[in-house]
């Protein structure tokens, strides 16, 4: 069975949304925004590039990942690994050419049916609502976390409001960093 892996930029109050820059969101940019870069904060990232085999994610991280990440040297790792799309509506048509093997998962069974094969972890970018659906079907088994010292307010968060059980996690990874950063790896408990 494959280890499926959240890995996010999150705030404080669990926000996910727009930490690049990315256009629509009032706090776009987050991420660099007053923060002081601290290398070693990031090493993780790097580190997520060379152990995982596959990369999952929503429609809307696709459109936005797919016309940049190809070209990017930070992301060469990335091109040549299997790539997942969850969507009920993406065409196949619209899958870009340059960005190696991309299959489109129609469905939380066929995330699940992937979780079963043979395989290294499957890392899962951005796609905050499909980070909810994951957890919410139980399909997560490990968080990577790098939470900045901020709170947010509004927008997209990783965790879902379901009212369902207690969800334990077990930190099994931690460091705080001299900019307020804070890497939290935890492992569901299952």
């Amino acid at each position: 069975m494959r280890t499926v892996i959240s890995t996010a930029f999150i705030s404080l109050d669990g926000v996910v949304e727009g930490p690049g820059g990315e256009p629509g969101y009032r706090n776009s940019g987050w991420t660099f925004k007053d923060i002081d870069f601290v290398p070693e904060a990031f090493e993780i990232k790097g580190r997520e590039q060379q152990e995982s085999t596959a990369i999952l994610m929503g429609r809307t991280s696709y459109e936005a990942f797919s016309p940049v990440w190809p070209d990017m040297a930070e992301f060469a790792h990335y091109k040549t690994m299997p790539k997942y799309v969850v969507s009920t509506s993406l065409p196949e048509d619209e899958l870009v050419a340059n960005w190696g093997e991309t299959t489109i998962l129609r469905s939380l069974d066929e995330v699940a049916a992937l979780k079963e094969t043979d395989g290294g972890p499957i890392i899962v970018h951005g796609s905050a609502q499909l980070n909810r659906s994951l957890s919410d079907a139980g399909l997560i088994d490990r968080y990577h976390l790098l939470v900045f010292p901020l709170l947010l307010g509004a927008g997209k968060r990783l965790f879902s409001t379901t009212d369902k059980d207690t969800q334990k996690l077990k930190l099994v990874e931690h460091e705080a960093y001299s900019n307020g950063l804070q890497k939290n790896v935890f492992d569901v408990v299952r």
